[in-house]
């Protein structure tokens, strides 16, 4: 069965740094697209970051350039999110997603926590 696990969500001070990981099971991880979304309080969700299948290419949420880098090791079915110079409105829940649209497979995690806050 399919699963997407996050781990590495927390409190963290403004300034500070977090590690996400999302470990996969179930599934081909390396021909996925995977990617971090976000959703705060009150908020629609948004993307953050997306890594292509053998991770040749990245991109990322405007707000998140520069600070943020998704990276990925197939080898561990892993996919991860540095978060670097945290602000107060990074707070949100953050959300590992897998997709390959050619066979229309869209797959989520449950989330994991990040709040910035001094």
């Amino acid at each position: 069965q399919v699963q997407l696990v996050e781990s590495g969500g927390g409190l963290v001070q403004p300034g500070g740094s977090l590690t996400l990981s999302c470990a996969a099971s179930g599934f081909t991880f390396s021909r996925y697209t995977m990617s971090w979304y976000r959703q705060a309080p009150g908020k629609e969700r948004e993307v953050v970051a997306g890594i292509t299948s053998y991770g040749g290419d990245t991109n990322y949420a405007d707000s998140m350039k520069g600070r943020f880098t998704i990276s990925r090791d197939n080898a561990k079915n892993t996919v991860y999110l540095q978060m670097n110079s945290l602000k107060p409105e990074d707070t949100a829940v953050y959300y590992c997603n897998a997709v390959r649209r050619a066979y229309g497979h869209d797959y989520w995690g449950q989330g994991t926590q990040v709040t910035v806050s001094s």
